[in-house]
């Protein structure tokens, strides 16, 4: 068999588990950023290759000097203000739009994104988990409450929280930071309950986020892989689908509409 017909017997088994899948999750990652032109983290273009890694304390020099720390993400320079520019430039790709178009189905009932730039928002989906935040919110570090960063009052750094007074922080996870543990419940009982999961363009060795599809795998279910490249994850995938999610996964809601390819 040709390798597009590797390619398009893996769409029809994908779409065959989407359809008899009692409820299924979804898993993100920069993989499908990157097709929407944001560069990765790390790798080859990546933006710590190129401009070397942060400091792993981030979150502990916010939390010594909060009045720096929101004046410096007012004013980024170097690689935050690169990065900044290309997340406000960047728009969803056709691989969110699919997974919007999944939940839209009632199929994919929760997507657990370890991205930061808010694309499956954009593109329509409602039921997210963002595990390291979002670059538009702000979160409080007291209460919890998110609130999109122009609503809040700058007049004062560092600004404090309208509802209860603590002290506010973007919503991205910086190095040192416990993932909130709001999103963290979320995810686990998600993952708790889904007998299957798409996983798509993540390399899955970020944790905790890594740990959910083993978590779904381990209790019998079926994971599907979206992913140019090998990972950790492909010697437990029921079905691999080697392609960027952005020319697959609309061909795996397209394969969901044709009966004949269960």
């Amino acid at each position: 068999m040709s390798s597009e017909g590797q390619l398009q017997q893996a769409v029809a088994d994908a779409a065959g588990h989407l359809r008899r899948a009692r409820y299924v999750i979804a898993l993100t990652g920069a993989g499908l950023s990157v097709e929407s032109g944001i560069p990765p983290f790390r790798g080859p273009g990546g933006i710590w290759t190129r401009y070397g890694e942060p400091p792993m304390d981030g979150f502990q020099r916010f939390l010594a000097d909060p009045k720096a720390a929101w004046e410096e993400r007012l004013t980024p320079s170097g690689p935050m203000a690169e990065l900044w520019e290309t997340l406000q430039r960047a728009r969803p790709n056709p691989g969110h739009t699919a997974l919007a178009e999944l939940e839209r189905r009632g199929i994919i009932r929760c997507l657990i994104t370890q991205n930061v730039d808010d694309l499956h928002g954009s593109a329509g989906s409602q039921r997210l988990a963002e595990i390291h935040g979002n670059y538009r919110l702000v979160r409080c570090l007291g209460c919890g409450v998110r609130v999109l960063g122009e609503a809040v009052d700058l007049t004062a750094l560092p600004p404090r929280c309208a509802a209860c007074g603590g002290l506010l922080k973007n919503d991205t996870v910086g190095f040192g930071e416990p993932i909130p543990g709001d999103v963290l419940e979320r995810c686990y009982a998600e993952s708790d309950r889904a007998d299957c999961i798409l996983v798509v363009g993540t390399s899955a060795t970020v944790y905790p986020a890594a740990h959910f599809p083993v978590v779904v795998h381990e209790r019998g279910g079926c994971l599907i892989e979206i992913n140019p490249y090998e990972t950790e994850l492909t010697p437990l995938a029921a079905v691999v689908l080697r392609a960027p999610a952005g020319e697959v996964l609309p061909r795996v809601v397209a394969m969901l509409d044709d009966r004949a390819g269960e």
